[in-house]
């Protein structure tokens, strides 16, 4: 599986280099054009066809881009140092706009969007860590976890937000990894490249956070 992944990792590297802000979410094209859902439906059954993995894959990232954003929004009230702002702005900006792609995808498919109101837990599902299927997510923090960041403040919350947020980012390349084994699996182009994103950018962002948490100093948590 690691070899695997090297090798997706690696393929992925030319499609998804770094920025310093974010490209706007562009609507489904072909040659150029806004694409219809019923439009989509029909570009589509000239490519690889998407299988029930990649739409599970999609709807579960959905929900754990979700909490991220959640997690992402406590750091300007809870006194972070100025470089865990900065990487909790990025993240939220990315993550907002990779939401907005795996729902237009989704929707272009005619297929389930999760529902990621206000009303749902931290998660944005049905269930904590949860995702359509009622399976856990790989790194999802528990509600445990959640309240622990969220009655943190100044180096306690940047040395929790790190460490969880490293904790989530391996999750979704868990799941990246348990899609890339499902034979039949991110045949589709959009699935393939989004997939190759999360597993190159994450990555990249674990390495630096880890950086960032070792600079850290460490604090006793809050109770």
């Amino acid at each position: 599986m690691f070899a695997t992944l090297a090798t997706f990792a690696l393929a992925a590297c030319s499609t998804a280099t770094q920025q310093s802000a974010p490209a706007p979410v562009r609507p489904i094209t072909t040659g150029g054009t806004i694409l219809t859902p019923a439009a989509q439906a029909k570009a589509d059954s000239g490519r690889p066809r998407y299988t029930a993995a990649d739409v599970r894959f999609m709807q579960g990232m959905i929900g754990h881009h979700t909490q991220a954003l959640t997690m992402v929004a406590l750091a300007p009230t809870h006194g972070a140092r100025a470089d865990v702002r900065v990487l909790a702005e990025r993240i939220g900006v990315s993550q907002r706009d990779e939401i907005a792609l795996m729902r237009s995808w989704l929707v272009a498919r005619n297929e389930t969007v999760p529902d990621t109101s206000a009303s749902h837990d931290h998660a944005g599902m049905s269930m904590p860590g949860m995702d359509m299927a009622g399976s856990m997510m790989p790194g999802m923090l528990s509600p445990a976890q959640m309240t622990q960041l969220e009655r943190a403040t100044g180096p306690e919350f940047d040395r929790l937000f790190l460490t969880f947020m490293i904790q989530h980012h391996q999750g979704a390349i868990i799941m990246v990894s348990q899609l890339l084994a499902v034979p039949g699996a991110a045949g589709n182009v959009d699935i393939y490249r989004f997939a190759a994103d999360v597993n190159v950018d994450q990555t990249t962002e674990i390495n630096r956070m880890r950086v960032m948490l070792a600079a850290t100093p460490s604090g006793t948590p809050s109770r």
